[in-house]
């Protein structure tokens, strides 16, 4: 009890100083969940998930291209498909919309039918001539027009050309016009196939001036994050104005209004008077009209007052946001490579979704082998605890994802700590980026998992209460859906507002080496107490990034016009105007995101230089003068 009565020391900020592991159980957790992770892919392997997804199998369980063990229960299971390296449909086009998949016989067979197929005949001479036969094992390839059973067991006529898949070696009708169904269904806002095929020739006419528009957008992003410290003071301003005025004029009209139906409700009433003996009815209804529009211009004055009194006390903090954008600005100009942070961040986050996604494929084709009872097909399936493997990989998905969007926020964070904490600019790391990422690595990946696993606990709740509402969507009543709604927008605030606090917490542990805990709370004391600069930061720092991913669309927008005005069908601008517009303003979410992140980590600097120092001998400020400046 001794322990708990002493008070704990004040923290002491020592920015890149006593640098010590942090969160090490949280590292090795997150080691053993990486090992559990591989540990799927290694079953789905060993067990022949991964075979059955690339060499494929027939409808009786037998894997192409190689011998096979008979399974218990299934005939013509445990054949030698060593030569048969080819997965063949007899009904290529019978396709399962809902569960996206086929839902004919499969075979495996040595050869793809190299030409149609139109009568029983054409698949004797094809079985006899290239020893591929393309009825069932047990029907004999010499008897095939004679024998009752082709109906069932031979592939539906014409049998159409196909081509096998590369790498999975699926044969695959030429032809593909009998998908049309399918792509009908997933392309469901196309009502005219020839609406469909004039969007598709105009992306296909376009892709140079699609790409080209697509680098645009990319450079104008690049040239935006230097520049923007010198327009964000005029859009900081003008949007000021604009806000001022709109009220004051709002607030105008509102009593302008109020007097004219005032004028005009008397001259009415004396008139009414002078017509009729019981006009109360209505007098009252005017009344009321008058009293609302009262109550309209008063509210408003006193939203105006508050507004003006508001903009008046923070006009400081106004310019201390520009003050913020201005030296991340130059924060760019020293360190360019943190551009290049969203694609070391999307490039990671690619190779894990398509390893992700191909373990998910095998774990389809793992499992035990189970007879259809309605088709009579064999498919495998994980039963038992094995089915939970797949949940695992589900939280992994999540897990892993946040995890590699916070590696990023803590590399930037370190990154800018190490340029605002340097005094002489001119002595900076040759590459801060690397060490940051050295750091990250050597120290703090125990406390980005933990970081990004609070992140996917709250996630995985809102994910699971999406996929319920989609699910119930027009069967439940309005109140069960009016609560999940509630409860997903409460959970989405809390992941929003989460993810604000680590990232506070991430660039804590870049100046202090502390752990995730202690860098929350620490960062959450400082944010605190500077509650209305974060405020003010947050709602016009938001607006003009805003504004500036709405002038990168716009512009690039405005080029693609420009580059397809020789096309003169404007319907085939559509689609790709359309998809460089979407390209543009993710690449711009992308890169200003990186500049929010630097102008928060800033903030946060700024908050404990000006907490910690007061610019005496001994105790000078790290900032930068234009911060100095609005500081004063």
């Amino acid at each position: 009890m001794g322990n708990c009565l002493i008070a704990r020391p004040k923290r002491e900020w020592k920015p890149l100083e006593d640098r010590s592991c942090t969160d090490l159980p949280w590292f090795l957790l997150f080691t053993l969940f990486l090992v559990g992770m591989c540990g799927i892919c290694g079953f789905t392997i060993m067990t022949g998930g991964a075979a059955r997804l690339v060499f494929g199998y027939d409808s009786y369980g037998n894997t192409c291209g190689q011998r096979n063990e008979p399974i218990e229960g299934v005939r013509l299971s445990g054949l030698d498909h060593t030569d048969r390296k080819f997965v063949f449909f007899l009904d290529p086009c019978n396709i399962d919309i809902i569960q996206r998949k086929i839902k004919s016989m499969a075979l495996c067979v040595s050869q793809c039918p190299t030409e149609e197929l139109a009568t029983y005949h054409d698949l004797k001479r094809f079985a006899m001539i290239n020893g591929s036969e393309l009825c069932s094992y047990e029907l004999p390839g010499h008897k095939y027009p004679q024998l009752p059973e082709r109906f069932e067991k031979c592939p539906k006529l014409p049998v159409p050309e196909s081509k096998a898949l590369p790498v999975f070696n699926r044969c695959t009708p030429v032809d593909i016009s009998c998908y049309a169904k399918f792509a009908e269904a997933v392309v469901t806002f196309v009502s005219d196939n020839s609406m469909l095929n004039r969007l598709i020739a105009g992306v296909a006419a376009s892709k140079e001036i699609i790409v080209g528009l697509c680098l645009l957008a990319l450079v104008l992003s690049m040239i935006l994050m230097v520049i923007i410290r010198y327009i964000s003071a005029v859009l900081v301003w003008i949007l000021t104005a604009l806000v001022v005025l709109g009220s004051l004029g709002g607030t105008s009209v509102l009593w302008w209004l109020y007097i004219d139906y005032r004028i005009t409700m008397n001259e009415t009433m004396t008139k009414d008077l002078r017509e009729t003996e019981e006009p109360i009815d209505g007098i009252k209804t005017t009344e009321d009209h008058a009293q609302g529009l009262l109550i309209y211009a008063v509210s408003a004055t006193v939203f105006t007052g508050i507004l003006l009194l508001l903009m008046l006390f923070m006009r400081k903090r106004v310019a201390l946001t520009i003050a913020l954008f201005h030296v991340a600005g130059k924060v760019f100009i020293h360190l360019p490579l943190l551009a290049l942070q969203p694609f070391y961040t999307f490039l990671a986050l690619s190779l894990f979704w398509v390893y992700w996604i191909m373990v998910l494929l095998f774990l389809g084709t793992t499992g035990n082998p189970e007879k259809n009872e309605d088709t009579g097909l064999v498919e495998f399936r994980l039963t038992g605890a094995l089915q939970y493997m797949t949940w695992y990989h589900a939280v992994g998905l999540i897990w892993i994802s946040e995890f590699i969007l916070a590696c990023q926020q803590m590399t930037v964070a370190g990154a800018v700590v190490t340029y605002y904490f340097t005094r002489d600019k001119t002595k900076l790391p040759v590459t801060p980026i690397l060490s940051s990422v050295l750091r990250l690595v050597r120290y703090h990946l125990g406390t980005v998992a933990k970081g990004s696993f609070i992140i996917t606990l709250v996630k995985i709740p809102r994910l699971i209460l999406m996929y319920i509402h989609n699910q119930l969507k027009g069967k439940e009543n309005a109140c069960a859906r009016c609560m999940l709604k509630t409860c997903i927008c409460c959970l989405w605030c809390l992941e929003k507002c989460l993810n604000y606090l680590n990232q506070n917490a991430y660039a804590a542990t870049a100046i202090n080496s502390t752990n995730f805990c202690t860098s929350a709370r620490d960062a959450f004391m400082i944010l605190v107490e500077n509650a209305l600069r974060v405020a003010t930061i947050n709602t016009v720092g938001d607006f003009v990034l805003f504004l500036g991913k709405i002038l990168i669309v716009t512009c690039t927008a405005f080029a693609g016009v420009l580059a397809l005005n020789y096309q003169r069908d404007y319907t085939e601008w559509v689609l790709p105007l359309i998809i460089v517009c979407l390209f543009a303003f993710l690449v711009a979410h992308c890169f200003l995101s990186i500049f929010e992140i630097v102008v928060d980590v800033l903030f946060l600097c700024f908050a404990i230089d000006t907490k910690y120092n007061n610019g005496t001998h001994g105790r000078e400020f790290y900032m930068d003068k234009a911060l100095m400046v609005s500081h004063r």
